[in-house]
């Protein structure tokens, strides 16, 4: 069920859209407005961007500010691969001057919709298009790309790098800025990314083992060279565990010897506990952000504070040292 938050949320991305669509079926250029975003006024002079998931929508929000009219269409805490687009959605992506999506069928509902309309031309698989070394896992016996690909900070700052692109061809009087605040985010995404590596080195040696129910931590645990397991990642499509399955699982992490396993936003924790005490191991209380950010007010609403908080959870469940992330001269001047 959608909490209260995302409900409002909700109606209002409806609300504008359907002022968009009335206003340019009256002949106006398309109306342009803002979602997710502190800044909620809409200016029709300036673009209309869509960005498909919280991750993009937050990093263009950083390079952009307020140049633009941002509207982000699945809601943070809300699994894009199981996303089921609204009309609305159709609609925004239609009259957008530019749209920014992820790619690797990571929003396959959003994507059918992207492709399948003409406009705009500057539609952007921001993850796809950047170039890295993605990587396969095997899924349901077929090969595909895991799209977590922002789990490594390296991969982020190329996916600003395209998102600064996009926009300054959509609005090349604005290059300067997006240039400058593309500068800025970069450099925090490099400076917690030292702090991540600084505190990962403080868990004991013995411990330095992920085991989630997600295999988007893949691309972390790669970047921060951490063994990992994905061996829980069936237990959140499972209403109940049998108990041949709760000791076959068991019996994996106790190879792994690890002292905490990790649920994510989108599993219910729940279904771990039964698990965790046959392994007599614990399930740490707070789930990481694996899918997207978190909600606004979270301590993952931003790229940097998700990664931050990612990392702390690691770090206490596995018996590391946390230090607060601080970013050091990141004023944009």
């Amino acid at each position: 069920m959608m909490s209260a938050k995302k409900l409002s949320t909700y109606l209002l991305k409806t609300t504008i859209l359907g002022l968009m669509v009335g206003l340019s079926g009256c002949g106006n250029k398309p109306i342009n407005t803002t979602y997710n975003t502190t800044n909620k006024n809409i200016n029709n002079n300036l673009p209309f961007v869509v960005a498909t998931n919280s991750v993009i929508c937050d990093l263009t929000k950083q390079v952009a500010g307020d140049t633009i009219n941002l509207i982000c269409l699945i809601p943070p805490g809300i699994n894009p691969i199981n996303y089921k687009p609204i009309p609305e959605d159709n609609q925004a992506i239609k009259n957008a001057n530019l749209v920014l999506y992820h790619g690797y069928n990571f929003e396959p509902g959003l994507i059918r919709i992207i492709e399948e309309i003409k406009k705009p031309k500057l539609k952007i698989a921001v993850a796809k298009t950047m170039g890295v070394n993605s990587i396969q896992i095997r899924k349901n016996g077929k090969q595909m790309i895991e799209p977590h690909v922002w789990h490594n900070p390296n991969n982020t700052i190329k996916m600003v790098e395209i998102i600064n692109s996009s926009l300054v061809k959509l609005a090349p009087e604005n290059k300067n800025i997006y240039n400058k605040n593309t500068k800025k985010v970069t450099k925090e995404i490099n400076q917690i990314n030292s702090w991540i590596k600084g505190r990962l080195a403080s868990i004991p040696d013995k411990n330095r083992k992920l085991v989630t129910t997600n295999s988007a931590m893949i691309y972390y645990v790669k970047a921060y060279d951490i063994p990992y397991s994905v061996n829980l990642g069936n237990v959140k499509n499972t209403g109940k565990l049998t108990d041949t399955k709760v000791m076959n699982l068991a019996r994996d992490i106790q190879k792994y010897q690890v002292p905490t396993i990790f649920a994510d936003t989108n599993t219910n924790s729940n279904l771990l506990a039964p698990v965790a005490t046959a392994a007599k191991v614990k399930v740490f209380q707070r789930p990481l952000y694996i899918d997207g950010l978190g909600e606004p007010g979270s301590d993952g609403e931003t790229y940097q504070k998700m990664m931050a908080a990612n990392t702390r959870i690691i770090v206490e469940g596995l018996g590391g040292t946390y230090l607060k992330f601080e970013p050091k001269n990141s004023r944009n001047k």
